[in-house]
């Protein structure tokens, strides 16, 4: 076990969801202690220590944890009910070496796809690339209300809750941040018009991909993409940061840009009551007729359609 990982035991309300994609049908209330794994922790491949779980809690969810650490844990957990909340690749790319040395990195077809697009857009704004940058807390501050408008138009702030966030408690964090220059953000312009943002909060020598979004009536000109690749080329330019953290989930812009990856599960651990173990055979049964629906759907080459469904489109 990792003893250095310091987790606070107070225990957070989690809705444990059922979904198909994008859409929540049902979700249910636990109260579990989280121990979240940061990049580095999920890429030395060990186990978190857990700590004292109080009568108050559920249990614990334990997130990014690499896969090959899950039975370990499980089996220390003191009679607690284990149940896989997803499994994903956590994506990283180390910033050794140059720019240049990672882009000719990357497949024939993803460096022309992405040469063509940024092409495309730079045509619609007078043959430059419109991308503005932010790191001062007062260049934070005017990036702040564009992006929040660009926020409010993507699917993951409308069907998932997490987009770029809008309080004060937010705001006075990115201040903080930014006066430590622990902060990036980047904005993408298209004839002039607002098109995508990307804001990364800084964690030692790592970049954290936290917040991003662009506007859905860009779709065809994949702005999030040229948007991604631009701050890539900045990153590795100050020449001071190690890796840049995808974070969890998956993702087709994160396998085409990073260089590594971490097979990790979320592993909800819960106490094991009648109510508990009802929740997971429902859980487990409904996940398991969803992963069934996708493979049919697939093979029925309705993918494209399911998508625009799941995300309301």
């Amino acid at each position: 076990m990792n003893a250095g990982v310091q987790i606070a035991a107070a225990p957070q309300p989690v809705r444990l969801k059922f979904e198909i994609g994008a859409r929540t049908l049902l979700s249910v209330r636990r109260l579990l202690v989280r121990v979240p794994l940061t990049l580095a922790e999920a890429r030395d491949g060990l186990a978190p220590a857990l700590p004292s779980l109080g009568d108050d809690a559920d249990g614990y969810i334990v997130t990014s944890l690499p896969e090959n650490q899950m039975a370990a844990l499980a089996a220390g957990g003191g009679g607690l009910l284990p149940f896989v909340r997803q499994r994903y690749t956590r994506y990283y790319l180390d910033f050794a070496g140059s720019y240049d040395g990672w882009f000719a990195s990357l497949s024939s077809n993803a460096r022309q796809g992405l040469r063509r697009k940024a092409k495309k857009i730079a045509a619609a704004s007078e043959g430059t690339l419109d991308v503005r940058r932010f790191r001062t807390a007062g260049e934070l501050a005017a990036f702040h209300p564009v992006a929040r408008a660009i926020s409010a138009t993507t699917y993951q702030e409308r069907l998932l809750g997490s987009g770029l966030p809008e309080g004060a408690d937010f705001l006075r964090t990115m201040a903080a941040l930014a006066e430590a220059d622990q902060a990036r953000a980047w904005l993408l312009y298209i004839a002039g018009e607002p098109a995508a943002y990307l804001y990364c909060p800084i964690h030692g020598d790592t970049v954290i991909y936290a917040y991003v979004g662009h506007d859905p009536k860009f779709n065809d000109w994949s702005p999030g993409a040229v948007l991604q690749l631009e701050a890539m080329q900045d990153l590795f330019g100050e020449g001071r940061f190690a890796a840049f953290d995808f974070t969890e989930g998956e993702g087709q812009h994160k396998r085409q840009f990073a260089t590594g990856g971490v097979e990790c599960v979320d592993l909800l651990l819960l106490r094991p009551t009648l109510a508990n173990r009802g929740l997971m055979a429902a859980l487990g049964g409904f996940n398991g007729a969803v992963a069934l629906a996708k493979r049919l759907v697939q093979g029925a080459g309705l993918a494209g359609w399911a998508k625009r469904v799941r995300r309301g489109g």
